[in-house]
């Protein structure tokens, strides 16, 4: 079941120029999608980012599945 990823995930002007990032930390969400795409698991990427917890790796997904799903009105 998906997750609310506006609980999990910020994006603010003052820090990382603004790329969405995990709420309470500096990871942007770019990082934990590049980690997943390269076939590392939740565990291995908990391993490098301890401050990191499952769910917060799985929202990224959610708000990757989210955005692919945007429709522009031409």
């Amino acid at each position: 079941m998906p997750t609310n990823w506006r609980e999990h995930i910020i994006s603010t002007p003052d820090v990382l120029r603004g790329k969405p990032r995990i709420k309470g930390t500096r990871i942007p969400v770019s990082l934990v999608l590049g980690y997943l795409a390269s076939g590392n698991s939740s565990e291995q990427i908990i391993y490098e980012f301890p401050d990191l917890v499952k769910e917060q790796i799985l929202t990224c997904l959610d708000y990757a599945r989210d955005l692919s799903d945007f429709e522009t009105v031409a």
